[in-house]
C-alpha cells in the first residue's frame, strides 16, 4: 500500500473520529457549565436544602450550605465571603441557582459582604452576615495538668481579637496566660494556673463564652487513681486477677500520686501474649459464697453508673517516655460482667442471685466479646507521649472488635461493666518490635457530655 495514501487516511479517519466525540460529547452533556458574560443579579438567599426553600436567608454559620438566587449566575468565576474565598462547584451553578459552602475559616477583615468576581473581572457585592460561633471546648490534652506547666485545647472559634482577647477561666476563677493560638484557631496552649479545683474550663471570645465538656481535675467515675480509697467499700483497687505483679508506683513523674506501668519488657512484631508484662486485670469479687464483693472485690459498676453506656468514655492519664516508644501490639480495653469473669468459683452466686463464671481467660479470648482497641503508632509507625502526661478518651460506643481487630459478632450490655482488663496483645495489624513502657493513672468512666 502506499505509505502517503495510507497516512492521509489514517489522519483523516482520526479527525473524523474527533469531531463525532466532539458532536457526542456536546448532545450527551447539554446542561454542561459554561462560563458566561455580563453580570450576576442576586435576588435573594436560601437554604440549599429543597424542603427549606421557602425560608430567606440574611446570615449563615461558617461551613453553612447556601442557594443564591438570582439570574445569569454563570458568570461568577470567584466568590468571596469577607475576606475567605469559597470554592466553587460548577455541577451546582445554573444560570438562576447557585449552591455553596460558607468558607471554615474565620475572616481576618470583617465587612459583611458576598463577593462575586466575573470572568470580566468586575466585582459585585451583596450584604450577608456571617454568624462567628463562641468557642468550641473539646479536648484538653491533659485534664490533669500541674499548675505552670503548659497545655493545649482543641476545639474550634478560638479568636484572640485585639480589643477583647480571648481568655481561658479555671473552675476557682483563675485565668491562664495563653501561649499561642494556631492559624486555624482550632488549638491554643497555654500555662495551667494554681487551681486544685475540679470543674469545668470556660473558654470565652468576642463572640461568647463556651464551657468544657471535659472537667479538670476529673473525679467522676473513679475507678482506679490506685492512691484513695474507693467510696463503695473504701478500698485502693488495682490488680485484681491471676496477674498482681504489675508495677504500681509514684517513683517518677508522677501525675497525681501512684500509677500503673504495663510494658517495660519486649514487644514483637504481632504483639504476641504477654499477659505478666502487658496485662492488667480486675475481676470482681472474693471468693465468698455467696459472693458479697467486698473490699477490694467490690463490682466496677457500683462505682460508676453504665446504665448510659453507650454515652460514656473510659477516660485516662498515659505517660510514654521517647526512650521507650510503642510500636507493636493493640491496647484492649475488654469488659465482662460475673457471668463472664469473677474472682472466685466458678458456679458460685453473689447475693444478687447471680451465678458466677469465676477465674478465665477464654471469655475475651475470642471475636464474640466486644472490645475497645487503642492503637495510636499505627498512624506513624511508633508513638511516645514526648515525655508528658497526656488524657486518652476510649468511647464505649466504639467499643466493637474481637480479639484480632476485626468487628465482634457479639454484642454489649450494661451488665457487662463490673470488671475490665487492660491488655497490650494483638489486635490484627503488624508493628515493629519494642519495648515500651506504658504509665496509666486516673481510668474512669464518665459521660461524654
Amino acid at each position: 500500500m502506499n505509505t502517503k495514501y495510507f497516512n492521509n487516511l489514517l489522519a483523516a479517519c482520526l479527525v473524523g473520529c474527533a469531531i463525532c466525540a466532539a458532536l457526542t460529547s456536546c448532545k450527551d452533556q447539554p446542561d454542561k457549565f459554561e462560563l458566561t458574560g455580563g453580570i450576576p443579579t442576586i435576588n435573594y438567599i436560601r437554604p440549599a436544602k429543597a424542603s427549606a426553600s421557602d425560608s430567606l436567608l440574611v446570615q449563615a454559620y461558617p461551613q453553612a450550605t447556601i442557594c443564591l438566587v438570582g439570574s445569569n449566575l454563570t458568570s461568577i468565576q470567584q466568590m468571596y465571603f469577607n475576606d475567605k474565598k469559597a470554592i466553587l462547584n460548577t455541577s451546582f451553578i445554573t444560570e438562576n441557582t447557585l449552591i455553596v459552602q460558607i468558607p471554615s475559616d474565620i475572616p481576618d477583615l470583617v465587612t459583611d459582604k458576598i463577593y462575586m468576581i466575573t470572568a470580566a473581572h468586575d466585582t459585585l457585592t451583596y450584604d450577608f452576615h456571617i454568624v462567628i460561633p463562641a468557642p468550641v471546648v473539646s479536648q484538653m490534652s491533659c485534664e490533669y495538668a500541674a499548675p505552670g506547666s503548659v497545655a493545649t485545647i482543641y476545639g474550634s472559634y478560638f479568636i484572640d481579637d485585639p480589643n477583647v482577647p480571648l481568655t481561658i477561666t479555671f473552675p476557682d476563677g483563675k485565668t491562664a496566660e495563653i501561649k499561642s493560638i494556631n492559624d486555624s484557631r482550632s488549638t491554643v496552649s497555654f500555662v495551667v494556673p494554681e487551681c486544685t479545683t475540679e470543674g469545668q474550663v470556660t473558654v470565652k471570645s468576642i463572640y461568647g463564652s463556651s464551657k468544657s465538656s471535659f472537667r479538670y481535675l476529673d473525679s467522676r467515675g473513679i475507678l482506679f487513681d490506685f492512691d484513695h480509697g474507693n467510696a463503695v467499700t473504701g478500698a485502693v483497687l488495682g490488680c485484681h486477677g491471676w496477674h498482681n505483679n504489675l508495677t504500681i508506683t509514684d517513683a517518677e513523674n508522677p501525675i497525681s500520686g501512684k500509677y500503673l506501668i504495663l510494658g517495660n519488657a519486649k514487644l514483637d512484631e504481632d504483639g504476641s501474649w504477654d499477659d505478666g508484662n502487658f496485662s492488667f486485670e480486675y475481676w470482681p469479687g472474693n471468693w465468698q459464697d455467696p459472693e458479697d464483693y467486698q473490699g477490694d472485690g467490690v463490682r466496677l459498676s457500683d462505682l460508676a453508673d453504665f446504665s448510659d453506656y453507650s454515652n460514656m468514655s473510659y477516660k485516662f492519664e498515659m505517660y510514654i517516655p521517647k526512650s521507650n516508644p510503642w510500636s507493636a501490639g493493640a491496647m484492649q480495653f475488654i469488659v465482662g460482667g460475673v457471668d463472664k469473669i469473677s474472682q472466685g468459683n466458678a458456679g458460685v452466686k453473689d447475693i444478687y442471685g447471680n451465678v458466677l463464671a469465676g477465674c478465665n481467660n477464654t471469655y475475651f479470648n475470642n471475636d464474640e466479646l466486644p472490645r475497645g482497641i487503642y492503637r495510636p503508632w499505627e498512624a506513624t509507625g511508633s508513638y511516645d507521649t514526648a515525655d508528658e502526661w497526656i488524657t486518652v478518651t476510649l468511647p464505649i460506643s466504639e467499643f466493637k472488635y474481637g480479639m484480632s481487630g476485626g468487628a465482634a459478632t457479639g454484642s454489649l450490655t450494661s451488665s457487662d461493666f463490673t470488671s475490665l482488663v487492660i491488655f497490650v496483645v494483638g489486635g490484627g495489624i503488624k508493628g515493629t518490635e519494642c519495648t515500651p513502657i506504658i504509665k496509666i493513672d486516673n481510668l474512669r468512666a464518665v459521660p461524654n457530655k
